[in-house]
């Protein structure tokens, strides 16, 4: 019994005070913006505008939970509209008293079939059948004006307020290259993602997207408690070779060539951290001329270390637990990153670093 109680308690977290704030001041701007409309235009093509009760429950998707399949603009739009149109359809052909029933039936099918799920829908269609005198007045256009303008309007008004809050609306779709950025992470594409969403019915609750950004910040959580209390400088190679900004290429080329090294950073008199040096930086200066891409080998000459080295924005403190770069190393193609502390380099932190790492962790787990 005590857990039959347990599962009617709440099933959402506590909400944050100043989302709370944020999404209930969205909804007041939304519902504002199409009383304006009503307003300004009580009429169109000779159908009266008015608010519409569904409008609350859409303001409260597009203003409270933005990242939901279910509040997207296609969404939104299309679903009350489309609702609205199926409504019509079976007010104009089913007698009473079928009509709430039916109405409310076809708008799901035809929400779902157009990929347009929109609970606020359903009450369109219910709200339409059960005052079906103006709606069959008005016919089709009902669907437009008002349903659609002001639904329309409230998506608009989300946009903006969502954009000015901080909040991502309408959310990243499968095909942006952010989610292809979670690929990498993951090792799963969209189809797999997509596949376990069907898999356990979620495909309505939550997007490709978000299940995406959610499995990869797991994934890297997990990796900064299984090596919590390692930082970047407990591992990293600190008898380094450096060289000078001012380091003629050929100098470059001939450490390259000597201490079989895949990076050389690049460091100021001062020790500061100024850039790195790869393999592949270092034979496209050789062979290459940068501005016409022509091979000129006697250009060479000229060239010094500051003119192919890289920008120094991969470097990372050494107090940085060494579990947030597991996927920079692992899945992103980095060879090497360099540590610095206060601005100075003071090690490389290398894949072989993280494989000793792995190795270490492994020799433990199986000592215990």
């Amino acid at each position: 019994m005590s857990n039959f109680f347990r599962h009617l308690s709440p099933a959402l977290p506590r909400a944050q005070f100043g989302e709370t704030i944020r999404a209930s001041g969205g909804a007041a701007a939304g519902l504002g913006l199409c009383t304006l409309l009503v307003f300004a235009w009580p009429l169109i093509a000779d159908i009266p505008m008015g608010l519409l009760a569904p409008l609350g429950a859409s303001a409260v998707l597009v203003f409270a939970v933005p990242n939901s399949p279910l509040a997207q603009p296609w969404s939104a739009v299309g679903g009350n509209v489309i609702s609205a149109v199926a409504a019509v359809a079976v007010l104009q052909t089913v007698p009473s008293p079928w009509g709430p029933a039916l109405a409310v039936a076809a708008a799901i099918f035809a929400m779902m079939l157009a990929r347009a799920l929109h609970p606020p829908g359903g009450a369109i269609a219910l709200l339409a059948a059960l005052d079906p005198e103006p709606v069959l007045k008005a016919g089709y256009v009902f669907a437009l004006a008002p349903v659609g303008v002001l639904t329309a309007a409230l998506v608009l008004a989300a946009v903006l307020y969502n954009w000015i809050t901080g909040r991502t609306y309408p959310f990243r779709q499968p095909g942006q290259p952010a989610v292809q950025s979670q690929e990498i992470r993951l090792g799963l594409s969209n189809e797999e993602l997509e596949d376990l969403l069907q898999r356990f019915h979620q495909t309505s609750n939550i997007g490709v997207a978000d299940l995406g950004r959610l499995l990869a910040a797991a994934e890297e959580e997990a990796a900064q408690h299984r090596f919590e209390s390692v930082t970047c400088g407990s591992i990293m190679t600190q008898d380094l070779l450096t060289v000078a900004p001012d380091v003629p290429i050929d100098r470059i080329a001939q450490m390259f060539r000597s201490q079989s090294i895949k990076s050389l950073p690049v460091v100021d008199a001062k020790g500061a951290f100024a850039g790195i040096i790869l393999q592949s930086d270092l034979i496209n200066a050789l062979i290459r001329d940068g501005s016409s891409g022509r091979f000129r080998p006697a250009r060479r000459a000229a060239l010094t270390a500051k003119d192919v080295m890289q920008p120094p924005s991969g470097a990372v403190p050494q107090d940085l637990p060494v579990g947030t770069l597991l996927n920079r190393l692992a899945a992103q193609g980095v060879q090497s990153v360099p540590v610095t502390s206060e601005g100075r380099l003071v090690g490389i932190l290398t894949r072989t670093d993280i494989i000793g790492l792995l190795l270490q962790g492994a020799q433990n787990r199986l000592a215990a």
